[in-house]
């Protein structure tokens, strides 16, 4: 089991100097929430896949791209660096999960795709991820998935027009 650390974030808030305590004790039970699913994710993966998250999230990119992606594409879509892209590349095709393959117009640039054997390997595993987090979820009816999907597309559009009027 892992140590849920922000409910005693969430605790400590009850001490605080009067302010936006509900605010922020909404913020980090949506923290709290993101990273104990995030965890039990990456444990599943660990134990059913002998995968991690980046390596699913790497084959994720390139499923949805059956043109390929280059590896700098992978590195802005995943928001990590080209190091990690390379070193994930290598051994997925290493494994034959992925290939690399040159663009005509640059031979010096390559794109990125998934083989038949990553394709099969990539469906069994989101198979198992989608199980997963509806199960995770399962505490949750209908209703209340869909109420919870209204208020955090609306707490999205919020934060997104907070950013762009650049707050303090």
């Amino acid at each position: 089991m892992i140590p849920d650390t922000h409910v005693d974030a969430e605790t400590a808030l009850d001490h605080s100097p009067a302010g936006h305590k509900d605010d922020l004790r909404l913020w980090l039970r949506m923290l709290s929430c993101a990273r104990l699913i995030e965890a039990e994710i990456r444990r599943r993966l660990r134990a059913r896949f002998d995968t991690t998250l980046p390596r699913f999230d790497f084959l994720a990119q390139l499923e949805r791209a059956a043109e390929g992606l280059t590896p700098g594409e992978i590195s802005r879509r995943m928001m990590v660096t080209g190091g990690n892209v390379t070193g994930l590349a290598a051994r997925l095709e290493e494994e034959g999960l992925i290939e690399r393959r040159a663009v005509r117009e640059d031979r010096r640039a390559v794109t990125l795709r998934l083989t038949p054997q990553g394709r099969r390997e990539f469906a069994r595993q989101t198979a198992a991820h989608e199980e997963w987090v509806a199960e995770l979820l399962g505490g949750l009816s209908a209703t209340d998935r869909a109420a919870l999907l209204r208020l955090l597309d609306r707490t999205r559009r919020g934060v997104r027009a907070a950013m762009s009027e650049g707050g303090a």
